[in-house]
């Protein structure tokens, strides 16, 4: 009553524009948004081992998510692949797999966020300016752009914005800036998020009632349905064998949700004073049977979420009872307050979100990823290139796959060195291997021992390594072979020669 409760308060306010604002950007109904922030409140916060992590739709799955309720055409079928997402979710607990986030390269999950934040701010602009059509970027903003006709094509262009959506807007972008700025963190009465919303809603009462014609259309404003429980939709599994666009898409979004929970349990176990770590493998079967109930009443996907957590701990909560009260103020919103939410402007949602993606891509993340070098500073910018020009999972793939590069080339560098020196006429040459020699080094020692000259003398000493792979130990005998042959001089400190002459 004392800490949890005025805290699940306050991660209501955040949570409640931020739920609406995420279904919008991902093209799906708005009741979509709190149903996933209800069902996130109310049944993975029991489930979770997080103290203070809060669940609720996430802005890292929302290009993915449109994409997907646009190529199916039928929300009912997309929702098949929320479904499949939580049962993988689900699976990857129950398999303890819950360190999978440890194995994608830091350059490359900076990188996806970085990429999410500039689809968010692409989204979102169309909704900022008033634009309430779908085809802005795909047909209008490039028509602007035609020979002859720049002058006409604007002034057009002016007739289908609105002004006082754009003022909205502006106003939103300014107060959620200040509200960011260290002097006016102890003037906040309101969560930020939340006085946007209600910024938005005076400002476009004041030009309504100045004259009808300056207030917002219907169409720019939230539109949440009068009876709420009949117009949920729910998934269709005459579908679910149909398509196996399903299972591709359910088991993308199942992965990424689970990499974003676990880096955001992960952030937030670093704000709790109580230092108590969230059990990895039982969030993902939380968070799975959260998706998989999502997928059933008709919600869009969901992950922890860092914004609603670190809120909830700024707001001093204890324990998960805090994420369990914001479900419920959720859940009677919905339920008893659905006028009051029909009077948000959508380019209020648009403000908050467009924060939020600029701070996913921050230019100031681009200075220190070049700082750091081209290892890191390539996958980071590759993934980015390439979410923006295909999708999520192929940008990832290719900037694991630089990573890797990077990490092989080392190898061949890293794991042999070798010194050469001269005792009397003789060329004498030591190669040294270290602590892990593998396949990967072999096409490089093998160069190396060949262009030894003759009559040298060479020693390879693999007396310091944990672990020699039985392909360099092929070579190394192959070559031991040879030698004789160059009159080289060869020995072998700590390898052990094999067979070579069995039959393939």
């Amino acid at each position: 009553m004392r800490h949890d409760l005025p805290a699940g308060l306050s991660v209501f306010l955040v949570a409640l524009p931020l739920c609406l604002g995420i279904a919008q950007v991902s093209h799906a109904p708005l009741y979509a948004g709190l149903l996933s922030g209800i069902i996130g409140g109310l049944v993975v916060a029991l489930i979770s081992g997080s103290s203070l992590g809060v669940s609720g739709p996430a802005a890292g799955l929302t290009s993915l998510v449109a994409a997907s309720i646009a190529s199916f055409g039928d929300y009912r079928i997309f929702l098949l692949t929320v479904i499949v997402a939580g049962a993988f979710q689900l699976l990857l607990g129950i398999a303890k797999l819950g360190v999978i986030a440890n194995y994608f390269p830091s350059a490359v999950i900076k990188g996806m966020l970085a990429a999410i934040g500039i689809l968010l701010i692409g989204k979102e602009i169309p909704y900022a300016l008033g634009y309430d059509k779908q085809d802005f970027w795909t047909a209008r903003f490039l028509h602007l752009f035609e020979p002859g006709n720049f002058l006409s094509n604007i002034k057009n262009f002016n007739h289908e914005v609105t002004m006082v959506t754009i003022i909205i807007t502006i106003v939103s972008i300014a107060v959620m800036v200040v509200l960011q700025q260290p002097f006016a963190q102890k003037l906040k009465v309101l969560p930020a998020p939340l006085l946007v919303v209600v910024v938005g809603i005076v400002l476009n009462m004041a030009f309504t009632t100045f004259s009808e014609k300056y207030g917002l259309r219907h169409a720019q404003l939230v539109r949440m349905p009068d009876r709420f429980l009949s117009s949920i939709q729910f998934p269709d599994f005459s579908q679910l064998f149909k398509h196996t666009q399903i299972w591709k898409d359910g088991i993308l979004i199942g992965l990424l949700a689970s990499l974003e929970t676990l880096l955001c349990v992960e952030a937030i176990d670093k704000l709790d004073k109580h230092n108590r770590i969230t059990p990895v493998n039982r969030e993902l079967v939380a968070q799975g049977c959260g998706n998989m109930l999502c997928g059933l009443f008709g919600a869009i996907p969901m992950t922890a979420v860092v914004v609603r957590g670190a809120a909830n701990v700024d707001a001093g909560a204890r324990t998960k009872l805090s994420a369990f009260t914001h479900g419920i103020f959720l859940l009677l919103a919905v339920l008893f307050l659905p006028f009051a939410l029909n009077q948000i402007p959508l380019a209020s949602l648009a403000a908050i979100l467009l924060i939020t993606g600029y701070n996913l891509t921050k230019p100031k993340l681009y200075r220190n990823m070049w700082s750091l070098g081209w290892k890191q500073f390539l996958p980071f910018i590759f993934t980015i290139l390439v979410i923006l020009y295909t999708d999520l999972l192929i940008g990832v793939s290719i900037g694991l796959l630089i990573s890797i590069y990077f990490i092989i080339r080392n190898n061949f560098k890293a794991e042999y060195k070798m010194v050469a020196s001269r005792q009397h006429e003789t060329t004498v040459y030591t190669i040294t291997l270290n602590s892990d020699v593998t396949f990967l080094n072999k096409v490089n020692l093998k160069k190396t021992l060949d262009k030894i000259p003759e009559y040298s003398v060479l020693t390879i000493d693999g007396s310091n390594c944990n672990f020699i792979d039985y392909d360099i130990l092929e070579i190394i005998s192959e070559y031991a072979n040879k030698a004789h042959d160059k009159h080289i001089e060869l020995h072998l400190n700590g390898i052990q020669k094999v067979n070579v002459t069995a039959v393939h």
